[in-house]
This record gives structure tokens, sequence and C-alpha cells, in this order.
């Protein structure tokens, strides 16, 4: 077996293995002897209903255990007091043990039914030599009703005045906690609401065109390489390629975008997004557990699974709980029975079953994993996949936030910005650019298809170009409709002796400005100016000011020109800027910030920005970028906007914020609750604590720290409007 991972927020266990060196029938068998847990199938895509009817299953089941033990303890609690119930006031001794006869039949389908659970994983717990909260409420009840039954078939072995039955805590107590754990389990089933809507998102079928014919097949068994056919208003099934056909494709539901985007054939296709116009057929390429949702959910899920490092704080705590509890119940019934008040054998079982009722450590248990579970799943939500609990509480503590420039604050894709004409010049803005993009035409510069781009933006009729040379290192010419057009650098310019007529500014600015300027020219007189840049993101100003105002440090890192990441740096608002940095050293600069104190999250999106955020205390890869960027990263922002940094922040802070809150209600319950059921307050207020208030009061803790984890459900991102 290579590992285990046990998610008590999900309630389930993922056991990793290697099929040659293990058999499943084994490992299935073990678990379900040694834990009495069912093994099931890996979860997928497609369980969703399997889940959610095993979910509800296990409500039921427990909700009907309380129902019987509910109904039981009706009549004990009746019978258990006869002195305030008419009828049965005055009776005599005899007849009212008759009667507890009776209470004790009752009870033990109680102890049998609805509190199998406890006594089944107390003895297993007990076979591996150690004990939880099963083993609390087994030994609580187990031992009020042995002792109720000794009390009233041979009352004279006890001292006078303390042969009374206690049926009524055995059936209140179970009933109680039964009742906790449902609605427990109730409110649990809300964390993963995520999950449930990712899942949610797969079509159940996909039409292909297999021998000539189209059939419709269960989306499970479509191939790779199968042709899938999609109308207006279907999801897309799987991955793919577009090969015949167009249209507009909705995909905000994995990646954000609200507009449309459209499709024609070579375009890439997500599964589960909406295709909105026409018709169109594409070829599968991922199918299965390799679709960008299966992806998805499973990234979810394993950080739903994982844990913060500050859960290792309630697991340490609570492997030691449970012993020291079981020891202090033993301590405190010899302190009520050796100094205690008449009469002493009652106090010291009651005071003992109540500390070992109360002291149940579940909400410690649950505290951390359903804060993370709902934070994660929220975090997915918004686009925003955090991949474990160690990189959710680093999130919330960073100070310094280092950002990569090419394609993370810009789009990382040159795009035409500028068009300057000579102003004694005939030509237009409109001449200069369909020139300059007819000499571009077949050209497959990233400058000159930036050019084109831009014209063909504009709608101009684009001529073809003859005679097309590039110039390395000055720019390209050709014969556009008679005419000798150039377009480059100002060392060309002089080369062909055209004059400037007073462009040298408009360049010079446009150079401060971090972008490629170029002169543009024919029939040796000049036309004008044409400007290119890598343009940036329309979010990222706004997500670096709100950044800055939340009090954190915003660093540019580049390996561009320092005139050129300046300018970018004050478009976007970035006072610290690291420019001219080669692709091995980005992991440096990272660690002497580390090295300053800071706690640092590195944004990039390339293979050159891998090893930063691998060395960064958080690694957030934007999700357009590379696969490596993502791999190497701690946090993927799907939609890839700087936004989402501010979302990823934040929601890391709201979850630690929950789980504090969690682990301290958690603790403080015990602190107080096991002082008070020792019977601390007795001797100066006469209180004593029932363990039925005690169960009442352990069930409720539980189902107070999943209510409030369920609060961040709730959570909506505050920097970001």
């Amino acid at each position: 077996m290579l590992s285990a991972e046990v998610s008590l927020g999900a309630g389930e266990a993922r056991v990793r293995y290697v099929p040659s060196l293990a058999d499943l029938g084994l490992i299935r068998r073990t678990i379900e002897d040694e834990t009495g847990f069912e093994v099931g199938p890996a979860p997928t895509a497609l369980s969703q209903d399997a889940e959610r009817e095993a979910h509800d299953r296990e409500y039921r089941t427990l909700f009907n255990r309380f129902l019987f033990a509910a109904v039981v303890a009706v009549p004990v609690l009746l019978t258990s007091y006869p002195d305030f119930v008419p009828g049965l006031r005055g009776l005599p001794r005899e007849t009212l043990r008759t009667i507890w006869f009776g209470d004790a039949a009752l009870t033990l389908p109680v102890l049998v039914y609805s509190g199998r659970r406890f006594f089944v994983g107390g003895w297993r717990a007990l076979r591996h030599r150690s004990a939880d909260m099963n083993t609390l409420v087994a030994l609580g009840t187990g031992a009020a009703w042995l002792y109720s039954v000794v009390a009233i078939s041979v009352p004279g072995v006890f001292p006078a005045g303390t042969a009374e039955p206690f049926f009524d805590v055995v059936a209140v107590v179970i009933a109680l906690v039964v009742l906790g754990q449902a609605l427990e389990l109730r409110a649990r089933g809300r964390t993963s609401e995520a999950i449930k809507k990712l899942m949610g998102l797969q079509p159940r079928a996909a039409r292909v065109v297999r021998d000539g014919t189209e059939q419709d097949i269960p989306v499970e068994e479509v191939l790779v390489g199968d042709l899938v056919l999609v109308r207006p208003g279907e999801k897309v099934p799987v991955d793919g390629v577009v090969e015949e056909g167009s249209s507009a494709v909705d995909e905000a539901m994995i990646t954000g975008e609200p507009m449309p985007v459209e499709k024609h054939p070579g375009d890439e296709v997500i599964g589960a997004t909406i295709n909105k116009t026409g018709a169109f057929r594409f070829r599968a390429t991922k199918v299965g557990k390799d679709t960008a949702l299966a992806q998805i959910v499973r990234l979810v899920q394993e950080a739903q699974g994982s844990k913060a490092p500050i859960q290792r704080i309630a697991d340490v705590v609570s492997g030691y709980f449970v012993p020291a509890m079981m020891i202090v119940a033993v301590l405190t019934f010899v302190a009520w029975f050796d100094f205690g008040p008449q009469p002493r054998l009652i106090f010291a079982l009651i005071t003992s079953v109540s500390i070992l009722v109360i002291a149940c450590p579940c909400a410690l248990g649950l505290a951390t994993p359903m804060s993370l579970m709902v934070g994660v799943g929220k975090a997915a939500e918004h686009g925003v996949l955090i991949r474990n609990g160690t990189a959710l509480q680093a999130a919330q503590s960073i100070d310094t936030v280092v950002m990569d420039k090419t394609g993370t604050i810009t789009f990382g894709k040159p795009a035409l910005t500028n068009i300057v004409v000579v102003e004694s010049g005939e030509a237009s803005e409109t001449e200069v650019l369909r020139l300059a993009a007819a000499v571009e035409k077949g050209s497959e510069h990233p400058l000159g298809e930036a050019i084109v781009r831009g014209a063909e933006g504009q709608g101009l009729a684009v001529p073809d170009a003859e005679d097309f040379r590039a110039l390395p290192g000055r720019g390209v010419e050709a014969r556009v409709a008679g005419r000798e057009v150039l377009l480059g650098n100002l060392k060309l310019m002089r080369e062909r002796g055209v004059p400037l007529d007073g462009l040298e500014e408009a360049v010079r600015r446009l150079a401060d400005e971090g972008k490629t300027p170029m002169y543009a020219a024919a029939d040796g007189r000049p036309l004008g100016v044409i400007a290119v840049a890598d343009t940036v993101k329309p979010d990222s100003a706004e997500a670096i000011r709100t950044l800055r105002a939340q009090g954190l440090e915003v660093v540019m890192l580049t390996g561009d020109s320092r005139r050129t990441a300046e300018a970018i740096a004050r478009e976007v608002g970035v006072d610290r800027v690291l420019a001219e940095v080669l692709p091995e050293d980005k992991a440096l600069q990272v660690r002497r910030l580390q090295a300053e104190g800071r706690k640092v999250a590195m944004v990039g999106d390339g293979i050159n920005d891998a090893p930063a955020l691998a060395q960064a205390d958080v690694g957030i890869a934007i999700g357009t970028g590379t696969d490596v960027a993502i791999e190497a990263s701690d946090v993927t922002l799907i939609k890839g906007s700087l936004r989402d940094v501010v979302v990823a922040i934040e929601i890391s802070r709201a979850t630690m914020r929950n789980i504090r809150q969690n682990l301290f209600g958690s603790f403080v319950y015990n602190t107080l609750g096991v002082p008070i059921a020792a019977g601390v307050l007795y001797p100066f207020f006469g209180l004593l604590l029932s363990p039925m208030i005690a169960g009442a009061a352990m069930a409720a803790s539980s189902v107070t720290v999943v209510s409030n984890a369920n609060r961040l459900r709730g959570w909506r991102p505050k920097g970001i409007r």
C-alpha cells in the first residue's frame, strides 16, 4: 500500500496501492473486518446520485435509530421518577422493581439497535489498544445499564438508598447522541455542495458517429478518437477538437468567462460547456477521468480530504484526550465514592458517566476538516483550485505577492496599440494600418501577426503584397498596390533615406510606455508609426490595487527590459520591479525575499516560472498557462484573472478564521464541560450535571461546529466587486 488518507469531513478514506504487490480483495476484507466500514468504488464524476442516495440512506438509518430510542425513552423516563407521575406515586417498592425490570427489557434493544455503533466501534478500538468517542459513549451507557440491572436484581449488595436504576440515562443519552450524529451528517452533506455542483455539470449522454451512423451512448462509453456531434443548446460531453462546423460555446461553468467563445475547426472544446448557437462535430481527445472537469473534481476532492497543519493540534490532543478522560472518570468516581455526600455511589456513578459522555471529542475532530471542505469547495466555485490544506493555511499569512509580467499581468501576446500619422502627410490611420498589414500578411513574426490581427479587428480589407522581403535586424519591405512600402526601425529608415518628419518624439514616447514602435513609409515618404505591445489584462490594475489596499506588497518579476517592465508597472500600480531576470534566477529572487522574512506568493504561467512557483510559500498558477506551471503550484486560477489572487487569499483567511473559531469553541467546550460534569459546581451551588444533559451538550457541540463551518457557504469576496 502506497498511502492511506482519511477525510473526516467527507466521510471517506482513499487508499493507493500497487496492484502487483497488494490484493484489493484482501485490503477490502481487512478494512471491513477490522473497522466495520464499507469499502466502495472510487468516486467518479458520474457517481453523485449513488453518493447522494448512500448519504440519504445513512441519515434515515440514524434518524430511525434516534426515533426508536426516543420512543422508548418516554415511558422509561416516566417510570424512573414515580414520585412525579400520577398513578405511580406511592406504589410499593416491589411493584416498582417489576416495572423497572420492564425498563431494563425496553432499554436493552436501545443498546443493541440504536447504540450498536458505539459498542462495535468501542470494541474495535479496544482490540487495537486505543480509545475513541465510541469508547466513551459505550462505557457510559453500558455502565449505567449494568448498574441499574444489578441494583434492581440484588439491591441488598448496595448501601441503603443507592439501589436506584438509571435506565432513563441509557435511553435518553443514546437518543440524543444519535440525533446529534444525524443532524451532523445532514449538515455535513451541505459542505460537499461544490463537488455536487461540479459533478452535476457532466452530461449523461453523447451523440457519436460510429460505422457511419449516429448513435446516442452514455458519456462514459465515449472513446478517444470518437467523432462527437453537438447541437445547439446541448452540453459538450467530453474534451476535444472541432473538426466541422462552428458555434459559440458558453464556458463560464469551467473558465468563468462570461461571454460565449467562438469555436471553429481546430479549436479546443471542453466537456460540460454549453453549445449556444450552431452545430458542430469534434474529435474526442480526453474522456473519463482525463477531462478538464474530472481533473477539477479530483483536485477539489483531494484538497478537501487533505489536512491543514493546524489540524495536527487537534489530532495530537484527541489522541491523548480520550484515555485521559477515562482516567479522569475513574478518579472522579473514586473521589465522590470516598468523599462525597450520601448517596455516594449514586453521585459517583452520575459524575463518572457524565464525564464519559460529555468528553467525546467529536467537535474537536470535526473542527478543521469541515471548515476545510467548505472553504476549498467555495474557492472552486469562484474558479480557484487549492491543492491542499497546507496551501490554504499558508495563503492566509502571505504578505508579499510576486507576479510574472508576461501572461500574468499582461495577455502574453502582442497586440496593436497605437497608430501615429505624419502631421503633414495625406495618409490616414486606416490607410497606414492597411498598408502595414498587407506587408506583414505573410509574416510569421509575432509583431507582424499583431498588426494583421489589428487590421482584421477593424474590418479592413487587407490587400495582397508582392516581392515581400524580411530585412533581419531592420524590418520588412514589399510592394502593395504598386507602392514600395517599408515597415521597420530607425536603422531601416536611415538606410533608405526616409525623412522622419518629427516622428522621433512619438517613437520615444511609445518606447517609454514599454511598447515596440515601427516606422511605416511608402515610396520614400514617411507615413507614420505603428506601435505593438503585450497589453495589460483589463482587471490587472484593479487586482493589484486591491492587494495593496489589503496591506500586501506587490512585486513584478520579469525577464523583459527595465524600460518595458517599469512602463507596465506604472500602468498597473506596482512599485517594486525586478527586471531583466533570467528564467533560472527567478527562484533565487523569491528566496531572497523569503530571506528578508517575507511570506511570498508567486503568480506565474510559464515553464520558466515553475521553479519560482515551487520555491514560494504559495505558488499560484494562471490556469491558462502551461501544465508544468500548474503542476508546480499550490493554487490554480482557472480563469487566468489576477482578481482571483485576491479571492484565493480572502477565502484562505476566511477559512482559517472559521477553523480557529471551531477549535476555540471545541477546546472551551471540553475545558468547561468536563469539570462541570465532574461536579466542580456542586460544593458552591449544589449543581450536578445529569448524563442526559451531558449527552445533549455533546451532540450540540458537534452540530454547532458543522453549522459554523457551513457559514462559509455564504462567503463572498470583499476585495473584488
